[in-house]
């Protein structure tokens, strides 16, 4: 399939629409605001979405703030979650010095992290799903992670296929493959920052320390496969 401009901008539309109606609606189950919750956990996110690691093989990056996400969907109210996952994907693809800007990159990233947060609110406050007997907060904490992976996942492989003209099976089973362990991690860190802060007050700073490492070993990892990456490339290439 051919790259087509058009539909592209066609479907980052359609994303900020979603996000919008996403917002909205899931604004309706909580209207409690937490200020300084919510300036920790967006200084916290915002800080840990500077740290990130080049996917090899397609034009994106990975950050490592996804544990503030979640403990801003499960703590705050939908609009300061959305409002703190913009912010921090803002600052995630702000370029670096004499780096190019890309505003309709941006407002995809902004948009689609809206929707994703919005689906994970509704998710984690979804009343009938608290009622029913086999939800124990871990299995939520783990469909709200799973939200926040569909919903930040696909619309990525979408846009690929229409900007690249790739097949987007192979490139969400791609991006499956290479973030699939980060969001397990994640999940599983954030319900362990959950439980330190029930019984010693909140301590969201001891995520930092914990995914600034994990930051390190995934640009390892990742630096690592593209090296691998190269030689086979340049095989495929001379064969054709």
């Amino acid at each position: 399939m051919k790259p087509n401009p058009s539909l592209t901008k066609t479907f980052i539309a359609a994303m900020a629409l979603a996000a919008i109606a996403g917002t909205a609606f899931a604004s309706l189950n909580s209207h409690t605001l937490h200020p300084s919750l919510t300036l920790a956990l967006l200084a916290l996110a915002a800080a840990t979405s500077r740290m990130k690691a080049k996917l090899p093989g397609i034009d994106g990056s990975m950050s490592v703030n996804l544990p503030f996400l979640l403990l801003a969907v499960m703590n705050l109210s939908a609009v300061e979650a959305v409002f703190i996952a913009c912010v921090s994907t803002m600052v995630q693809c702000w370029p670096k010095r004499n780096g190019k800007f890309r505003s309709d990159q941006l407002f995809f990233n902004v948009s689609m992290m809206a929707f994703a947060t919005s689906v994970a609110s509704l998710t984690w406050n979804a009343g009938w799903l608290g009622k029913t007997a086999w939800a124990s907060e871990p299995l939520m904490l783990a469909s709200t992670t799973m939200a926040f992976f569909v919903g930040q996942t696909a619309p990525v492989a979408v846009i690929i296929k229409l900007a690249e003209g790739a097949v987007m099976r192979r490139v969400w089973f791609g991006i499956v493959q290479m973030c699939f362990p980060y969001y397990v991690l994640s999940a599983s860190v954030t319900s362990m920052a959950d439980l330190v802060s029930r019984h010693s007050g909140w301590r969201p700073l001891i995520v930092l320390p914990i995914m600034y490492g994990v930051h390190r070993s995934f640009r390892f990892y990742f630096r690592q496969e593209a090296v691998h990456a190269a030689p086979m490339a340049r095989v495929a290439s001379a064969g054709s």
